[in-house]
């Protein structure tokens, strides 16, 4: 009896250092790859330079984009993400910093600042993010970038919505990888934003 015992203990002392053996040598999973949100400005837009001052809310997003995960959509419907990849913040707060550098950029409006700051101003942006996904609808194509917000500018005294439109534009990556869905989702949303940011700054001087 007490030699099956130590075989036993034996072979349970021996899968023990196996398993803490293959532990140490496959370790915790790899950090994913980060990525930054960086799509062309419109830089310096024809017009005079508005006299009011705007202030940007922090966007929306339905549940399944409100992430930091480089979201991917299989047709018809079923939403996924890239595997090893993240951006370097959550989605909104992404679109929210590069709202308030494209108003900067514009040359066009020298009050802007984000709703969190606490400033004052005349008008409030109001912004949620409906799209912001790689397609794959073609079998081992390279994925359709989408992106879709929709936007609001209200009267920051009177409380009234003075434009409401949604802005949504489309780019094909090149190739079918994760770097190349990121710069084709940076292009649309570049697009995006060379179609919001003037039609924002449209608004006229509220009394």
């Amino acid at each position: 009896m007490s030699i099956a015992l130590s075989r036993r203990a034996l072979v349970a002392g021996t899968a023990g250092l196996f398993a803490a053996g293959c532990s140490d040598i496959i370790g915790p999973p790899p950090a994913p790859k980060l990525y930054v949100l960086e799509p062309a400005l419109p830089r310096d837009l024809p017009g005079g330079k508005v006299g009011w001052a705007l202030s940007i809310q922090n966007p929306e997003a339905i549940a399944g984009l409100d992430t930091d995960r480089i979201a991917i959509l299989f047709p018809p419907s079923n939403l996924d993400y890239y595997a090893g990849a993240a951006w370097a913040d959550r989605l909104p707060s992404l679109v929210d910093s590069v709202l308030l550098e494209a108003f900067e950029a514009s040359g066009r409006i020298a009050a802007v600042a984000r709703q969190a700051d606490v400033v004052r101003s005349n008008y409030v942006l109001s912004t949620d993010v409906r799209d912001f996904e790689a397609r794959l609808d073609q079998p081992q194509g390279a994925p359709l970038a989408v992106v879709r917000l929709g936007a609001r500018v209200v009267n920051a005294r009177s409380h009234e919505i003075v434009g409401y439109r949604s802005f949504a534009r489309e780019e094909r990556a090149t190739v079918n990888s994760v770097d190349a869905a990121v710069a084709a989702l940076a292009s649309a949303f570049a697009g995006v934003l060379g179609d919001l940011v003037p039609w924002v700054l449209d608004r006229p001087t509220p009394e």
